[in-house]
């Protein structure tokens, strides 16, 4: 039951399979019990989003700096395209804003894009790897490795608790929250892309992560009743289902972050009346990849 420091204990329904974290309004993080590092794939692009807004913050409508995509970063993409990694086409000459980066990176979840906004933001891949893996320190991630900054490498590894702190840190951006929340997006060459999220029309923002590796993983937030009050469940799934069909993966992550966030508001509403039904989220904005393309990858075994 939820304890006096709002912290959930055994009636949280944990997943069956892989692992899960959550937090209800101002409560404390709980997470299932023996958690270890695991692949996160695309949940990595949490982390690449943070320390973009953290060095480069958008206020309002503001757009942020702008870059020019060059011929090796159009290549890139082909390539990585090639390899069917999740990517968002960019052509050589296209000038594209902080926030339709952000958008690229978060919603259609763009390799390509992560490699981008690394090299913008640090000079180099090397260096903002780096970054992220001081960042994740300083955040006390001690079970989190960050090899890539877009999730492929199943290298990068990390745990519900962790991917929780760092998914929390970010949504301190407005930017972030708006993003997360949008349900198709638009950009200049790519043109409109489809969110994954497979809960995005059931008032759950945030970001998902797909492959054989990782199976399905999903950091998301919610807004629910409870006890009258309106509050914000936050809460990460990982590991969740079996194979490497994109749709399962995700299907499998959504029914358990439903299930995760279903007992925590019951048991805070102590039998007060239904009213632990979430409130709607406003609309939301995304991208689509090929039909069961992974999220960061091509199919990897476990």
């Amino acid at each position: 039951m939820l304890n006096q420091d709002r912290t959930y204990g055994s009636a949280v329904r944990w997943p069956r399979q892989g692992q899960g974290a959550i937090v209800l309004g101002n409560g404390r993080l709980a997470a299932s019990p023996h958690e270890q590092p695991v692949a996160i794939a695309s949940l990595a692009k949490v982390m690449t989003a943070y320390l973009t807004l953290e060095r480069y913050p958008l206020s309002g409508a503001q757009d942020g700096f702008t870059i020019t995509v060059t011929a090796a970063q159009a290549q890139a993409e082909a390539q990585d395209a090639a390899q069917d990694q999740s990517v968002v086409a960019v052509r050589a000459g296209e000038q594209l804003t902080e926030r339709q980066l952000l958008e690229a990176l978060l919603i259609p979840s763009g390799n390509n894009i992560a490699q981008m906004l690394a090299v913008q933001i640090a000079g180099s891949q090397t260096g903002f790897l780096a970054e992220m893996n001081a960042e994740a320190r300083a955040l006390g991630m001690a079970h989190t490795t960050y090899t890539d900054p877009s999730g492929f490498d199943p290298s990068t590894v990390s745990t519900a608790a962790d991917q929780l702190r760092i998914f929390q840190q970010t949504m301190r951006h407005p930017a972030f929250r708006q993003i997360v929340s949008m349900a198709d997006v638009t950009l200049p060459v790519a043109g409109t892309l489809t969110n994954y999220n497979p809960l995005i029309a059931e008032d759950y923002a945030g970001k998902t992560g797909s492959d054989s590796a990782a199976g399905g993983c999903l950091a998301f937030f919610t807004h629910v009743t409870v006890g009258g009050r309106r509050q914000t469940a936050v809460g990460v799934v990982l590991g969740q289902g079996q194979g490497d069909d994109t749709s399962a993966l995700l299907a499998a992550a959504g029914e358990a972050a439903e299930q995760l966030v279903a007992p925590a508001t019951r048991e805070a509403t102590t039998g007060a009346s239904g009213a632990d039904r979430r409130n709607a989220r406003p609309g939301e904005v995304g991208r689509r990849r090929g039909p069961g393309r992974p999220e960061s990858g091509p199919a990897r075994r476990p």
